[in-house]
């Protein structure tokens, strides 16, 4: 596993197959533009975009980057909230008088896995006549959850704006608007992993604000800048083939596995990001692994040098100002690494990384 393969993606997205203003292939051309590895599509309660043989790879137009992979997975979407990002499906869940917990095993029971979408936004008082932002659509059974949107470049950042002008910026220049998520977000996954393995992502909640007018979008803020700002990038087993089946599957073992990390993308790319533990013997632990604890050395590469913070069960117990942190684990508990960097005038935060489960 030491020759991982990283690929960049944006997830959370919704087309014309509900929501969003944009189609299939125009979403791809922003993939192009942007250059994003991977696009993981997720309409409201909809797989049509699979249905219409819409998944699989496609090539650039007149040289735009390199081509990009549309995977397609499904927004659960019950009214009021517990909206569910579901993967590896082959048919709509229909979420009808299912409670949460009963979401996320049908969709275990399919073969499928997913992460809870934004599950601590609460709404904004400033925006009550938005429904991406007025309205709370956190998650009411945590407990059942292995995987979850940490990050929500929409909810997370949209409620945070104090005024319409904030907003008004946040749509024409989002990376000046953005610093952190919140911390409370970071507090309640710290407390989950100390239970358990749980998989975080960062997610766009994209759906190209805006109206199509004869067949064409006017929109406020395009999918080419949203993809711009968040990614999850995946650490696949080796590297694509241009094969969908074998593609797919890279992909989605790496998200389920939980081999994989979260970039502020606006503040600069992130490709070449590595955390992981490793022993005298060789063994070697990735993130998302569980191992038992004792003889581990913690190591991060990044592609420049950052402010990083190593935290062990939610709390700090090394930094660096570098490219490269190493650190003698000598007591267990869950490890994970945030990277900062100075852009547009403040620190943000660039990297956060999925845990170490040395226990």
């Amino acid at each position: 596993m030491a020759d991982l393969h990283d690929l960049s993606c944006v997830v959370h997205l919704h087309s014309t197959h509900s929501d969003g203003t944009g189609t299939v292939p125009e979403i791809m051309r922003a993939a192009h533009r942007s250059q994003t590895d991977v696009v993981l599509l997720t309409d409201h309660d909809s797989l049509g975009a699979l249905h219409d043989g819409e998944e699989g790879w496609y090539p650039p137009s007149r040289g735009a980057g390199g081509s990009s992979l549309l995977l397609v997975g499904q927004e659960i979407s019950p009214v009021g909230g517990n909206h569910y990002l579901a993967f590896g499906l082959e048919r709509e869940v229909d979420h009808r008088d299912l409670s949460p917990r009963e979401i996320v095993a049908e969709v275990e029971r399919r073969g499928g896995f997913g992460f809870a979408a934004h599950p601590f936004s609460e709404g904004s008082e400033r925006f009550p006549w938005l429904s991406s932002l007025g309205c709370s659509m956190a998650w009411d059974d945590l407990d059942c959850l292995d995987g979850l949107e940490l990050w929500s470049f929409v909810a997370d950042n949209g409620q945070a704006l104090a005024s319409v002008r904030e907003g008004l910026r946040f749509a024409i220049t989002p990376e000046r608007q953005i610093t952190h998520p919140p911390t409370r977000n970071l507090e309640l996954w710290d407390r989950m992993t100390l239970e358990r393995r749980v998989t975080a992502i960062g997610g766009l909640d994209a759906h190209q604000f805006g109206v199509r007018i004869a067949g064409r979008a006017i929109r406020a803020m395009g999918y080419a800048r949203s993809f711009r700002q968040l990614r999850t990038h995946v650490l696949a087993a080796g590297p694509p083939t241009g094969v969908l089946k074998h593609d797919r599957r890279l992909v989605l073992g790496a998200l389920r596995a939980g081999r994989c990390y979260i970039a502020a993308h606006a503040v600069a790319p992130a490709h070449g990001f590595r955390f992981f533990a490793e022993r005298l013997d060789g063994e070697r632990a990735e993130m998302g692994e569980q191992a038992p604890p004792g003889g581990w050395t913690i190591r991060a590469d990044l592609p420049r040098r950052a402010r990083l913070v190593l935290r062990r069960d939610g709390g700090r117990v090394d930094e660096a100002l570098d490219s490269s942190l190493e650190h003698r684990a000598e007591q267990p508990g869950v490890y994970r690494l945030e990277a900062y960097l100075h852009a547009h005038g403040a620190e943000r935060t660039w990297i956060l990384s999925n845990p170490l489960y040395l226990r």
